[in-house]
C-alpha cells in the first residue's frame, strides 16, 4: 500500500485548546501591574496572587469584557449566569495548590473562527513560570536546581476550545494565526508565542475512514494532547508527527508487528529532536475536583449594562475577516495582500493613511499604490536592520508620489530612486512632505521636452551606428538597447515611450 493509500484510509481529528494572556491593567484577582516584560523576579506579587492565606481575590472587569467581546466577534452564545471555580492539584507555580478557572458556566459557548467551531471560551489565572537547571555554576559537582518566578502567577488567561473539527496540521496552525490576529485587533492582547502569551494545546486522535457508528458518525480514535506549542512551526510540526505515530503504530497493529498501543496521555514536543514525547497520563476533569469558588461572586452578566451584546457589539473595531473582504472588493486586492495588510499593522496603517490622501473612489491610482508598497516599500523596509516603529515615509509624500507616477510626472525608475531617498531620509529623522522636491532636487522628474530628448538620442545613435544596423536587419532588441542608453544618459527622468518613439524617428 503506497503512502498516498495508507494517508486516504485514515482521518485525523485535532481539538485545540489556546491560552492566551489578556491585555489589563492589573492581574486576574488582585492589583498587581500586568507587566510581561517584567525582568526581575518575583517583583509584580502581592499576598492575593501568592496564594497567601486569608487573602480574597476581586474579577478584573476588564478580562471579562475581553472575552465576551471575543465572543460576541466570533458570534458565541454569551452566558446570563456565570461563576469561577476552583480547579485543584499541585505544581510548583501553583502557589494556592489551585488555579482559579471556569467549569460549568464558562463566558461564551459555540461560536466560529476561520471556519472552526468553538465550544468554548473562559477566563482563569495564569501559573507562575519555572525555570529548570537554571545555576550555572562553576562546580561540576554542584546540585541543579529549579527556580519559580510568580510574576505570571494570577495573569489574566482566556482559554479558548474549539470542537474536534479540525483534519490537518496546516488547518490547525491557519486557525491559531487567525485567533492571534483577532486578539490583537481587539486590543485584547498582543499573542506573542515567543513570548509565552498565547500556547497552543492539541488534542489528536486517528480514525480509520471506514469506522463508524451506527449512526454514520466517525468513531473517534484514542486521544493524545500535546502541551504548550509555543510556535506556530512548534505547532504544525507536532500534530504532523502524531499524526504520523498514530497511523504508524495502527498500521502496523493490523498486520500483527507490534504490541505497542496508542495510550490516552500528555506528551510534549521536542524541537531539537522534532518528535514529541511521553510526559504523563492524562487526567479527567474529575482529577481536578471542580468546587465553585467560595471567596467570589456568581455573575449575572445581563444586570451589568456594558457586557450586554449590542454594547459590546458597537466597540468591536474592524474585524480581520471583514478586513480582508473589504480590501478584495473595493481595490481588487491579491489575496496575498491583503493578508500582509491585515497581518502588519505598521503596513495596514500606512495603506489606510495613503487611500485618505488619494480617495477611496479613486480606485486604479490605489491599485497602483499597493503595488508600490508590497513590492518597493515593503523590499525597503526588509534591508533595514533594525525593527520600524513607524514606516519613514509619511502617506503625504507617498501618496505624491503615486499622483506622480500616474501623471507621468516620473518614470517607474524614478519613483523607485525618488521612494528610496524619502526613506532613506526618513530613516536619518528628515520625514519628507513633498516627493515633488525630492524628486526635482535629484533630478528625476521624467523629461518630456521631445528636442533635448532628440539632441540626446541622436548622440547616441551616431555613436552605436553597429546597432542601428542590427535594427535593420531584423534584431528587434536593438531597440532597448538604445531605450536603455537614453534613460542612462537621463539618469531615469525621460519617458520611455517618448524614447521609443524618438529612436524610430530618428533611424526610420
Amino acid at each position: 500500500m503506497t503512502n498516498d493509500e495508507v494517508n486516504k484510509k485514515y482521518i485525523p481529528i485535532i481539538g485545540l485548546e489556546i491560552h492566551a494572556e489578556l491585555n489589563t491593567r492589573t492581574k486576574m484577582f488582585c492589583g498587581c501591574v500586568n507587566n510581561t516584560d517584567e525582568v526581575n523576579p518575583n517583583h509584580n506579587i502581592c499576598p492575593v496572587c501568592m496564594g497567601h492565606p486569608g487573602t480574597l481575590p476581586v474579577i478584573n472587569k476588564q478580562a471579562v469584557k475581553h472575552v465576551l467581546k471575543m465572543g460576541v466577534a466570533a458570534q458565541g452564545n454569551l452566558a446570563d449566569y456565570t461563576e469561577f471555580d476552583r480547579k485543584n492539584y499541585f505544581y510548583p507555580d501553583i502557589p494556592k495548590g489551585y488555579q482559579i478557572s471556569q467549569f460549568k458556566y464558562p463566558l461564551v459557548s459555540g461560536g466560529l473562527i476561520s471556519g472552526v467551531e468553538l465550544t468554548r471560551v473562559h477566563l482563569e489565572e495564569d501559573t507562575a513560570k519555572s525555570s529548570h537547571d537554571a545555576t550555572k555554576s562553576v562546580d561540576a559537582n554542584a546540585d541543579k536546581y529549579s527556580l519559580v518566578d510568580f510574576n505570571r502567577a494570577g495573569l489574566p488567561l482566556m482559554e479558548l476550545v474549539t470542537e474536534p473539527v479540525i483534519h490537518s496540521a496546516e488547518q490547525a496552525v491557519t486557525f491559531a494565526k487567525e485567533l492571534q490576529t483577532l486578539l490583537r485587533y481587539l486590543g485584547a492582547g498582543e499573542a506573542n508565542m515567543e513570548k509565552g502569551e498565547m500556547r497552543v494545546e492539541a488534542n489528536i486522535s486517528v480514525s480509520r475512514a471506514d469506522s463508524k457508528t451506527p449512526e454514520g458518525k466517525l468513531k473517534f480514535g484514542t486521544k493524545v494532547e500535546v502541551k504548550n506549542l509555543n510556535s506556530f512551526r512548534a505547532v504544525e510540526r507536532a500534530i504532523a508527527y502524531e499524526i504520523a505515530r498514530h497511523i504508524d503504530i495502527l498500521e502496523a497493529t493490523e498486520i500483527g508487528n507490534t504490541t505497542e498501543k496508542i495510550i490516552q496521555e500528555t506528551r510534549g514536543w521536542d524541537e531539537t529532536k522534532q518528535k514529541t514525547f511521553s510526559q504523563r497520563v492524562k487526567e479527567d476533569s474529575n482529577d481536578y475536583r471542580y468546587f465553585p469558588d467560595p471567596d467570589l461572586p456568581k455573575l449575572k452578566l445581563s444586570e451589568i449594562p456594558e457586557f450586554s451584546r449590542d454594547s459590546l457589539y458597537a466597540e468591536l473595531p474592524e474585524l480581520p475577516w471583514q478586513k480582508r473582504d473589504r480590501y478584495k472588493k473595493d481595490f481588487g486586492m491579491k489575496d496575498e495582500d491583503a493578508e500582509m495588510f491585515v497581518q502588519q499593522s505598521l503596513m495596514r496603517e500606512f495603506f489606510e493613511s495613503v487611500v485618505s490622501k488619494i480617495g477611496t473612489e479613486n480606485v486604479e491610482t490605489i491599485k497602483l499604490a499597493i503595488n508600490y508598497i508590497t513590492s518597493d516599500l515593503a523590499g525597503l523596509i526588509k534591508k533595514t536592520d533594525s525593527i520600524l516603529e513607524k514606516i519613514p515615509v509619511s502617506p503625504e509624500a507617498f501618496a505624491e508620489l503615486i499622483m506622480m507616477i500616474k501623471n507621468s510626472e516620473v518614470s517607474s525608475r524614478g519613483a523607485k530612486d525618488t521612494l528610496a531617498i524619502i526613506f532613506t531620509d526618513g530613516l536619518a529623522g528628515n520625514i519628507s512632505t513633498s516627493a515633488k522636491s525630492v524628486a526635482m532636487s535629484n533630478g528625476l522628474i521624467q523629461k518630456n521636452d521631445p528636442e533635448e530628448l532628440k539632441r540626446i538620442l541622436s548622440e547616441i545613435i551616431a555613436a552605436n551606428q553597429s546597432v542601428v544596423e542590427d535594427y535593420k536587419n531584423g534584431k528587434q532588441t536593438a531597440l532597448q538597447f538604445f531605450v536603455g542608453q537614453a534613460m542612462k544618459a537621463t539618469k531615469g527622468s525621460a519617458n520611455p515611450e517618448l524614447i521609443r518613439n524618438t529612436i524610430l524617428e530618428i533611424i526610420g
